[in-house]
This record gives C-alpha cells, structure tokens and sequence, in this order.
C-alpha cells in the first residue's frame, strides 16, 4: 500500500525542527517512504490525499492514562487526589472484564479522534473476581487501532498496612509479581513496529510496599521492559514518604533504583532542584498530565526546569476520572498555558509543546527510533489536523493554530500506514455504539454507589 499526503504543512519534529509550509509525506506498507516540500514524487499511488489547509505532525503519544476510569467520570468532583481516590477505590474495586473493555474502547476513540496514535495505560486495579483486565485492554486497542503499551500496575498495601486503598483491592507481593510476569510473557512484543507492549508498575508510594518497587524493578530488566509509576503528585505524597522514609518521593525512588533510564514517572510535580537534575542525568522520563493536575488542584510541574535539565518529557491525558474530557490534543494547548503561568511567556513555546506530545513521548515508552517524528524509515503514525474554517482563519503560524487555538478537527490518522481516523470519527467502529456500550457498562459498575 502506498500513500501520498501532499500540499500540506508539515511539521516533522526531526533533530532540526524542520518544517514544510507546503509539502508531501509519502507512506509505504506501515513506513515513511518520503518527506519534503513542494509535490510527491511521480509514481504510482494507491492514496492520494489533498491535506489543502492542513498540518502533518507525528501521532500524539499520550505516556499516562487509566482507561478503566472512563466509566467513572464525574465523580468526587471537588476532592483532593487522597479524598478522590478513597471516594472511588471502592467503585473500581467492582470492575469486571467487560466493564473495563468498554470503557478503554471508549477511551482509546477519544484518543484517536483527538490525535493520538500511541496510548501508555497504568492498569493498577484487578478485583479478585474481575476476570481477565489485560485481555479487555488488548481487545480495546485492536478495536480502536492504535499502539497500546499496557503497564501492568500493582498495588500490595492496603489500609491495614497503612496504605490507601481497602484491603480488598490489593493483590499479595509475589502475586503482583507474578501477574506482571504473566503478562508480558503472553502480551510483550518487542519489534521494532510493535502494536502491543507491557511495562512494570507498581501503583504509587503510597499504595505499595519496598518489596513489590524492588521486585517489579528486578523483573522489568530481567525481562527487558520498561518501569513506570506515579511520583511527586501532591504534597500529601510528600509528607506521607518524609514521615515513613525519612526522605522525599524523588530520593525515595533513587534508593530503590527507580531514576534510570528505563523509567519514566507520572506527574512529576513536587520535586527539588537536586531531584530534577538527578532526573536529567540519569535519563529518567516524566508523563506531564497538565488538565488533570489542575483538575485535582495538585500543582503545576516544573516542565521549563525538567526540559531544561535535559528530562524526557511527555504528555499524558491520565484517567477520564480527573480529566473528564480525556483527549490529548487539547494537552498540547494546556501544557503551555500551565508552564507560563508557572514561568512566564518564555515558560514554553508553541513547539516545545508539540515537542513533549510527540519526540517526548516516544523517548519516555523507550519507543524514539521509531516513533516521535516524520523522518523516512520510521513508523508511518501521522495526525493530519484540519485548520480550515474560522476557528483558524488568519493563523498564518499552523503549529501556533494546534497549539495556542482550539484542538483542529483530525482528518486523517494513520497508525503504520492504516487509516484509524478519516474526517473526525473512527473508520472501523460506530462511535455510537461504542458510547452505547460504555453508558451500561458505566451504569452497571455505579449502581450500588
């Protein structure tokens, strides 16, 4: 299959920021065969598609999210993260398989339909009679289309041991281990073009003991996949870890050897100088989860500090349960505005922003050879953004349009060369039906609450 996008911007986030005001991007099979300004080459095409009025960037890569909260939005709406979660880990505590794959369906097309191509989900939660919570997950993501990483969480202390969750939620040390190993060994595909890869990770400090963070991190590089988990998000967290570690969050993960660059981290607000400059020198990744953070009231990250030191970071929509809207081309428009309220004008530029939603994000799934950018050779996974219309009109700056505008409608997205998305909606699957399949999945999971 070879397909031609021609007479569009084009904006590759290559090593040199190279971008076309009128240019082609040539696909073949599931590859970037060709990019450049002016026309395509002659040749035959099975797909010519007139992107007039239109920007090419590489897919969005959303490094954080819980697809399973999908059917659970709207809840604790005024709660601090501690308060929420105790509002709602009982309710999670009744998903079953079929509750959870549709709310990750839904999830996913929102996703899609907002540009994303590659989707990073923390699944932490596995009730004892809940069935089988990967299988729902990998089921979603050939539905939707999309890259689907799905880190297989855990959590092993409950309130008796002085966590947060109830007892009833959390899974004994060795079989969180186990259930982790099971699951890359039956899911993880390590190709280069993988649609489906398995990550490591232990729910937060707060809900884990030192055993299952040493534990997953012993396996994970046994087994060659990646660690993920949630970090420095609220001061509460902070003050949790100095009164029972005796250190911080950030220098807590340290001692466990959690800063590495195999590691990325969920939120990544509250941290010290020194910890943000031990994340860039050991390569450590940061999913900046901006709506969500304010969302929660958590705090704002200090992105213009990590990008600075050298950090990976991406961008994460994270769960529907605190980010209602949970697509991840509006993450763009909001980590900007967040970093210069936090720092000023010069916080963030438009292109840093779609830097962090693109190369950031593939660089924290470990995932930048291939992913990340519009450069020949690597993954055909294209979002082409339709900025015809008045809601762009007199933008002359097409990434200043995505970025600082409303999110554009997306025309296409291709994932290896597939259309997923053609003129805002999904190509294989009923939108409606998928909403239709959520509502009583949602229903049914609230309705003892």
């Amino acid at each position: 299959m070879k397909t031609v996008i021609e007479n569009a911007a084009i904006a590759t986030v290559d090593g040199a920021g190279t971008e076309h005001a009128s240019g082609h991007v040539v696909i073949e099979n599931d590859r970037i065969a060709a990019v450049g300004a002016g026309k395509a080459p002659d040749g035959e095409y099975d797909d010519r598609v007139d992107g007039s009025g239109c920007l090419v960037t590489p897919g969005l890569v959303n490094t954080h999210h819980h697809l399973y909260q999908w059917a659970t939005r709207g809840l604790a709406a005024d709660h601090t993260l501690f308060e929420w979660l105790v509002a709602l880990y009982p309710i999670w505590g009744r998903l079953d398989a079929e509750i959870t794959h549709a709310a990750a369906t839904a999830g996913l097309t929102r996703l899609a339909t907002t540009g994303c191509t590659t989707v990073a989900d923390h699944h932490y939660v596995f009730p004892r009679d809940g069935g089988d919570q990967v299988e729902a997950l990998a089921a979603a993501r050939i539905r939707v289309g999309v890259r689907l990483h799905v880190v297989r969480g855990s959590m092993d202390r409950g309130e008796s041991q002085g966590g947060l969750p109830p007892d009833n939620l959390v899974e004994e040390t060795e079989a969180a281990l186990l259930g982790t190993e099971a699951a890359i060994d039956r899911f993880h595909d390590a190709s280069a073009g993988a649609h489906l890869q398995i990550a490591a990770g232990p729910c937060s400090p707060f809900s884990v003991s030192e055993r299952l963070m040493t534990g997953a991190a012993e396996l994970a590089r046994r087994k060659g996949v990646r660690l993920h988990t949630h970090l420095a998000e609220t001061d509460d967290e902070e003050k949790q870890c100095l009164a029972e570690a005796g250190c911080t969050p950030a220098e807590y993960a340290d001692k466990l050897g959690w800063l590495a660059d195999d590691v990325w981290l969920a939120h990544s607000i509250h941290l010290a100088p020194e910890a943000i400059r031990r994340m860039g020198a050991t390569g450590t990744g940061a999913a900046h989860c901006p709506t969500s953070n304010g969302r929660i009231g958590a705090g704002i990250a200090p992105v213009r500090q990590l990008l600075d030191a050298g950090v990976p970071v991406g961008l994460g929509a994270d769960g529907a349960a605190s980010n209602e809207s949970g697509g991840l081309g509006e993450e763009l428009h909001q980590s900007l505005l967040q970093a210069r309220q936090r720092g000023g004008p010069r916080g963030l530029t438009t292109r840093e922003a779609l830097w962090m939603g693109t190369m950031g994000g593939a660089r924290c799934l470990g995932r930048q050879k291939d992913l990340g950018s519009i450069e020949v050779g690597k993954l055909a996974d294209l979002a082409v953004w339709n900025l015809n219309g008045l809601n762009y009109a007199g933008i002359t700056d097409p990434v200043a349009a995505l970025v600082l505008g409303t999110t554009p409608p997306v025309e296409r997205l291709y994932v290896g060369g597939a259309t997923v998305v053609e003129g805002g909606a999904l190509r294989e699957e009923s939108e409606d039906e998928i909403a239709r399949e959520l509502a009583v999945a949602s229903a049914r999971l609230r309705e003892t609450v």
